[in-house]
């Protein structure tokens, strides 16, 4: 296994399964396109030992401990990913805590099973999507971080609600659901209308709530977008514009997310890249 291979390993990873990421970090210079790649790996790896694994308890337990000895210079070089990884560290000034903030928000995705507040909702959103934003931005913007980490993380939270927003009925039916109790109480929702996939006038109030908390979050990621290089600012910019899409894609659908995954539609994603 040598290091072109791992990266193209890590390649196909991306491009397999976020059409939307491949297609925005694409536009980045080689190098910086291969890390991220790369980094993109290290994540997927982690969440799939949750939502896939036999024992993922003891699996994250083990690539916590793998991850431990990989920052210290001990890893399997025939494994694609902490080969490609290892040289993403050695370009670059990675932030270790990010990684680690990773695998915490993996934790919690087997510990805890709802949230009582919007806030807690944040919380586990930095954890398993801002984390990647502060892993990315060394590449992104090297020298940059204490500007760009705000918006960053901010970025990491309205991509995050987005997901939470479009995979309800998927979420629910692994037994976890991410909607703040206190919103649902608030607006009368209860979890046997979700059950029943109802979109009500309740759930629609929910979900509406949620979003506007999303497009401020995208709205805050947005104002410091223009301190990213040029290289990197229109990827960046290009993967927030079109997960931000998603919200309107579901309202357009009368916010049904039962039953189906709402995609923006290539002619958009085209539409909203040719005016970066």
């Amino acid at each position: 296994m040598n290091l072109n291979q791992a990266y193209r390993f890590c390649e196909e990873i991306i491009a397999a399964n976020s059409k939307s990421f491949y297609k925005s970090f694409s536009m980045l210079p080689k190098e910086n396109r291969k890390a991220v790649w790369a980094i993109y790996a290290f994540c997927r790896t982690v969440d799939d030992i949750v939502d896939e694994g036999a024992e993922p308890a003891a699996q994250l337990s083990l690539f916590k401990q793998e991850f431990q000895s990989f920052l210290n210079g001990d890893f399997d070089s025939m494994n694609p990913m902490w080969l490609a990884l290892s040289d993403v560290f050695k370009n670059y000034d990675m932030d270790e805590e990010a990684y680690r903030s990773m695998i915490t928000g993996q934790e919690m995705d087997l510990q805890q099973k709802r949230y009582q507040t919007v806030q807690d909702v944040l919380e586990y959103s930095y954890h398993v999507a801002s984390s990647v934003g502060l892993m990315l931005l060394p590449v992104l913007a090297p020298g940059k971080t204490n500007i760009l980490k705000e918006g960053a993380i901010a970025l990491g939270y309205a991509m995050q609600i987005t997901n939470i927003l479009r995979d309800i009925d998927e979420d629910l039916e692994i037994g976890r659901l991410y909607l703040p109790s206190q919103l649902m109480e608030k607006h009368n929702l209860n979890l046997e209308d979700l059950r029943r996939k109802a979109v009500t006038p309740a759930f629609i109030s929910v979900w509406e709530d949620m979003a506007e908390e999303a497009e401020y979050q995208y709205q805050k990621a947005f104002e410091t977008i223009n301190e990213y290089p040029v290289s990197s600012r229109i990827p960046v910019k290009g993967a927030g514009l079109v997960y931000r899409e998603i919200l309107t894609t579901i309202r357009k659908k009368d916010y049904n997310v039962f039953g189906q995954k709402h995609f923006v539609p290539d002619q958009s994603k085209q539409q909203i890249l040719a005016y970066l």
